[in-house]
């Protein structure tokens, strides 16, 4: 049986390319859908307003957005040992 925080945040598998920017992008986006999840299930509950779970997910997607430049569309150079 998968612990609660299996259960509330689970985490597929990696496919693709497995280069450390990639692995680490595609945790930060399942981690952002995941999220958003949770954030629409609050607002369609009433425990949040729909202002409060915009502002909410446009932070999340700012915090995405930072992570995809950084991680894959300026990925740092290996450092040479």
């Amino acid at each position: 049986m998968p612990s609660k925080d299996e259960f509330l945040d689970p985490h597929a598998s990696f496919r693709g390319e497995a280069t450390l920017g990639n692995i680490i992008f595609n945790s930060n986006l399942q981690e952002f859908a995941n999220r958003v999840s949770l954030i629409c299930a609050l607002e369609t509950g009433g425990k949040i307003s729909a202002d409060e779970a915009y502002d909410e997910i446009r932070s999340l997607w700012k915090k995405l957005k930072s992570s995809k430049e950084s991680l894959l569309d300026n990925p740092p150079l290996p450092s040479e040992e």
